[in-house]
C-alpha cells in the first residue's frame, strides 16, 4: 500500500505533471539500475533496461491496484525489462530433477567485490535465475514466468549457478 506522499506523487504522474514523474524517477533509479545491471552485466543493456522499464512504468500506472509495494511492482517491470534485453543470450541447461537443495553460507565470504565479479562471470542464464532469486528476493514460480520457463528449470539454474559459484570462491575462501 502506498503512503501518503507515493500517494501524491502516483497521482501527479497520473495527470502526467512532469516534477512528479521526475520524483518517481529519482526515488527508484539508483536501485532499480542496479537490479538491471546485475541481470545484464552490462551497462549500455542495463540503461536501456532502466529507461524502457520506467517507460512502462508510466504507461501502466492507471493499472497500479496497491496490492504490493510501488517499489516492488516497478521492480517488476525493470526485472522483465532487463531479462527482455538478455533474453537472446540465456541458455537454459537440460533440466535434471535429482538437484539437491545446495546451500552456501555467503558469511565466510570476505571480498565482496570478488564476489560480485563471480556473479557476473556466471553465464547468462544462470547469473538472471541467480540474482532473481538470491538477490532480488524474487520466488521460482515468479522468475519461471519472467523468463518463460518452468519452476524446475529455474531451480536448476539456480541449483547450478550456485555449484559453478562455489568453484569459483573456493580460492577465496581455502
Amino acid at each position: 500500500m502506498p503512503n501518503q506522499q507515493e500517494e501524491i506523487i502516483i497521482q501527479g504522474c497520473l495527470n502526467s505533471e512532469r516534477q512528479s514523474q521526475i520524483a518517481l524517477y529519482n526515488k527508484y533509479k539508483t536501485e532499480m539500475y542496479t537490479l538491471a545491471y546485475r541481470i545484464t552485466n552490462n551497462y549500455e543493456d542495463a540503461n536501456d533496461a532502466l529507461q524502457e522499464g520506467f517507460i512502462q512504468v508510466f504507461q501502466s500506472l492507471a493499472s497500479f491496484k496497491g496490492n504490493s509495494g510501488l517499489g516492488t511492482w516497478i521492480h517488476t517491470i525493470i526485472a522483465r525489462a532487463a531479462i527482455k534485453k538478455v533474453k537472446d543470450k540465456i541458455y537454459f541447461a537440460t533440466i535434471d530433477e535429482s538437484n539437491e537443495a545446495l546451500s552456501i553460507d555467503w558469511s565466510i565470504i570476505s571480498d565482496i567485490q570478488y564476489l560480485e565479479k563471480a556473479i557476473a562471470s556466471l553465464p547468462a542464464g544462470y547469473r538472471s535465475v541467480f540474482t532473481l532469486y538470491e538477490i532480488e528476493g524474487f520466488k521460482h514460480h515468479e522468475i519461471a514466468e519472467i523468463l518463460n520457463v518452468s519452476v524446475s528449470t529455474s531451480k536448476t539454474q539456480l541449483f547450478k549457478a550456485k555449484r559453478m559459484l562455489v568453484e569459483k570462491l573456493k580460492n577465496t575462501i581455502d
